[in-house]
């Protein structure tokens, strides 16, 4: 007989604080912030009766700060926050980057600019897949859309994290993070597989060189325009090998709905509404954000699709759409992108995402244009911009 599996029913947070102690997680250094606070009150209790690492911090720069001094060890190390919380840590996640040093960031987004509310969005696109602080960088997004998803992927990111020497963001939302489900937890890590890390300090001994120095900073301009180009290939290669996307129905669809996180799971809603009158429509979702999945769309747009990008903000993952359709397509013509959107913590319905799907297939929905005007009525809510 095969093994029983037991399903818990957890917190997208707690499902992503298990997800990363069952990865190996050693260390975890926060400050708090609505709506990801579950995660550091169970890292709290679960790693100290570890005897693991667990710190909150005085800030979030102090937090950023500590995940460099511990990665740099060669510690598998996480930190978790949301929105502006995340924005205070850019510069560290830049430093980071910069010295390629391995870590798993969760980002569980929330309503703004600024402060804004408590409530879900994805408004934080541009600074997850665009390297938020700066200099020349990137570093890959996952995007969980459910409570299984946030321990599965949180539980992957320390690999990839490792694999490819960069940090790792599991980008989920308000909504994600506090809605509760069923959840199969990961087996845990078994740590002596691990392979070893000679770049970390710490290794003396186990180097040809003396010690080992990490860091971001280097004073000559070759030099560091050498790294910077070593880093791009390294990059060039996850995209080849780590572009994760899943495709339903878009074989005989007209129309193929592109959503990630919880923006997905209402569009597969508004899809089984269209599939009830008998309208096929498909659904692209990219389980991660960066790599981004260009080639896939840019194939559907090939075979003529029109794209409908469901978004819990004004419009942000749409531009990579749009540069999959029309700067990479010859047929993008004919592969219409359009529009559905809700903000400052609204989340679209799946009535309105299929009566917008209804309208593009009926010829009366604008495509979407970036010239930053909206609706006469002064709205974003499925307009074409």
């Amino acid at each position: 007989m095969p093994e029983k599996t037991e399903k818990l029913l957890m917190k997208g947070n707690e499902a992503m604080a298990e997800g990363a102690l069952r990865a190996g997680c050693a260390a975890y250094f926060c400050y708090p912030i609505t709506p990801q606070s579950e995660i550091p009150a169970y890292m709290a209790k679960h790693m100290l009766e570890r005897h693991l690492v667990f710190l909150q911090a005085e800030s979030e720069t102090a937090a950023i700060s500590m995940v460099y001094g511990a990665a740099a060890t060669g510690a598998r190390v996480m930190t978790s926050s949301s929105s502006p919380g995340m924005s205070l840590k850019q510069e560290g996640i830049s430093y980071l980057c910069g010295a390629d040093l391995p870590c798993v960031l969760v980002n569980v987004a929330r309503s703004g600019p600024g402060l804004g509310g408590i409530s879900p969005a994805q408004g934080d696109y541009f600074q997850s897949t665009r390297g938020g602080g700066h200099g020349d960088y990137y570093h890959i997004v996952l995007a969980p859309k459910d409570v299984q998803e946030c321990a599965d992927f949180t539980f992957e990111a320390f690999d990839l994290a490792d694999k490819w020497r960069m940090p790792v963001m599991v980008l989920a939302d308000g909504l994600i993070g506090q809605m509760m489900e069923g959840v199969v937890l990961p087996e845990p890590k078994d740590l002596s597989t691990l392979l070893p890390k000679p770049w970390a300090v710490g290794q003396q001994g186990r180097t040809a060189r003396a010690f080992n120095h990490v860091s971001s900073m280097s004073l000559v301009p070759a030099e560091l325009e050498a790294a910077i180009n070593a880093r791009f290939a390294r990059y060039d290669l996850v995209r080849k090998t780590e572009t994760r996307v899943t495709l339903s129905n878009c074989e005989k669809a007209e129309l193929v709905m592109i959503g990630y996180g919880s923006s997905s799971r209402v569009a597969w809603g508004a899809i089984q509404l269209a599939k009830a009158q008998g309208i096929e429509i498909g659904l692209l979702r990219p389980r991660g954000l960066w790599p981004f999945p260009y080639d896939e769309i840019t194939e559907l747009a090939e075979q003529g699709k029109k794209f409908l990008c469901v978004e819990m903000s004004m419009g942000q993952m749409i531009e990579d759409v749009l540069l999959a359709v029309g700067a990479r397509s010859a047929r993008s013509k004919e592969s219409s992108v359009h529009f559905v959107g809700r903000c400052g913590g609204n989340i679209p319905s799946e009535e309105e995402v299929f009566a917008k799907a209804k309208e593009i297939l009926a010829g009366r929905s604008e495509p979407w244009r970036l010239d930053g005007r909206l609706r006469s009525d002064g709205s974003a809510r499925g307009a074409g911009r």
